[in-house]
């Protein structure tokens, strides 16, 4: 029992030891937290203010990155990777040249991570909330068909004339202007309409300018085919163009989209087609149904081709339909003037038709080449020369006259006329001064 009793001095030692480190541990963490909050609350003003300002920027931030970095996911990229690259209506580089214009197909808004439109909550309601508001272009169709009709309405057209351009406006001087100039000196209340992709840009207004301040009525508009061969036979020949499926050949497929396109145009609104190579000498708005002749065999007086540089047809004439539908069937890309005259009078010799009017369902005239094509192109040197002598003046002055009292207008043949020079005294010197508006162009520069 003694034992028990007995004080222990190492143990006594340790104990104190032990109780006098715990409660100074207490006593220094005590003393931290008061001198914690204690300094917290010796902070001036200013820095409870920029601390303040710091917790709410970062706040800020974060919810900005949180609410607007758009979505993303493998399933589009993969959808936009697989796309295929197609070619713009307009581009230069399509196989229809400057003619070139497709109709736009229908467009589906998806989702496009490098849209400007960023879909920044989940759900599909949100996504087909911001769709709504995207607006594609409209649709050149539209565009075309609207715009006819307006040119058309607003001015009051009963004289419709057509022309189409399928170079580049570096091909258009001052012959093409001048050749303008006396469709209105003749026909100052006709609508010409141009149908065009080059004329219809910012440089051919320019050039189109000068006639609108005259109070012409003027208009150039890029084509759209499928408007225009829409429920003709034209259109599923155009749709085989695009696919492919058909041989384009050696000859200019602008060209022969022209042959197709006058066709088509006048089917669907009815009017005059001519060559923007044609210098006009009359009114035309008596003529009707007509289509002209460009030779006429010798010993039976019978034409032995027609021309489709000058055209007036009613609307939906069943000749235009048959002209259309023979295009589409015996299309040869390979053989000049095939798809052309050579197309119009196989089409017109099936029904024998001759000189004069062709009666029945048709119903139409057929008039002589003194009418549109005083000369053939083999020949057409000779208008633009001078006279050599008193024997060649009279003759000059003798077709001169023939050409005003019988002719409706002069085919110049540019392809082959282009480079010849205009000679002062000639018979085209001579119908440019009767037929110009301007006046302010050199001869020997057309």
């Amino acid at each position: 029992m003694e034992n028990s009793t007995i004080n222990n001095p190492i143990k006594d030692d340790f104990s104190k030891q032990y109780h006098s480190n715990n409660y100074s541990s207490y006593n220094h963490h005590k003393f931290s937290k008061k001198s914690l909050i204690y300094s917290c609350f010796c902070l001036p003003i200013t820095s409870f203010l920029a601390l303040f300002i710091l917790v709410l920027l970062a706040y800020n931030s974060f919810t900005i990155f949180f609410y607007f970095i758009p979505s993303f996911s493998m399933e589009n990229a993969k959808q936009n990777d697989g796309k295929k690259f197609q070619n713009s209506p307009f581009s230069s580089s399509t196989p229809i040249y400057a003619m070139k214009e497709e109709s736009p197909r229908k467009t589906h808004h998806k989702f496009n991570p490098s849209s400007t439109y960023f879909t920044h909550t989940k759900g599909p309601k949100t996504r087909k909330s911001i769709s709504t508001f995207r607006r594609s272009p409209p649709s050149p169709r539209l565009l075309f068909s609207k715009q006819v009709k307006e040119f058309f309405v607003e001015n009051s057209c009963k004289t419709r004339v057509f022309m189409t351009w399928i170079s580049s406006l570096n091909s258009f001087g001052n012959r093409e202007r001048f050749c303008i100039e006396s469709l209105f000196k003749f026909n100052p209340n006709a609508c010409l309409l141009i149908v065009s992709n080059s004329m219809d840009t910012q440089r051919g207004a320019k050039i189109l300018r000068p006639f609108l301040r005259m109070n012409f009525k003027i208009k150039a508009i890029s084509p759209d085919f499928r408007f225009v061969f829409k429920n003709t036979s034209g259109a599923q020949w155009y749709n085989e163009l695009e696919k492919g499926n058909v041989k384009k050949g050696g000859i200019s497929l602008g060209q022969n989209l022209s042959n197709l396109l006058r066709l088509a145009l006048l089917y669907k609104y009815g009017g005059i087609y001519m060559d923007i190579d044609f210098i006009v000498l009359k009114r035309l708005n008596k003529l009707r149904n007509s289509i002209g002749a460009q030779m006429v065999d010798q010993k039976t007086k019978k034409w032995s081709r027609l021309n489709n540089a000058f055209l007036i047809f009613d609307k939906k004439h069943p000749l235009l339909s048959r002209f259309i539908e023979e295009f589409a069937l015996t299309f040869n890309g390979n053989k000049w003037g095939y798809n052309g005259p050579y197309l119009v009078s196989r089409v017109v010799e099936r029904l024998n038709g001759t000189m004069g009017l062709l009666e029945g369902p048709m119903n139409i005239t057929i008039l002589p080449p003194r009418a549109f094509y005083v000369v053939d192109w083999v020949r057409i040197g000779s208008l633009f020369e001078k006279p050599k002598d008193e024997l060649h003046l009279q003759w000059i002055n003798d077709k001169i006259k023939q050409i005003e009292e019988e002719s409706y207008g002069v085919h110049l043949w540019n392809r082959q006329s282009r480079r010849i020079r205009v000679e002062d005294g000639s018979i085209i010197s001579h119908l440019v001064k009767r037929s110009c508006v301007f006046c302010n162009s050199s001869i020997s520069t057309l």
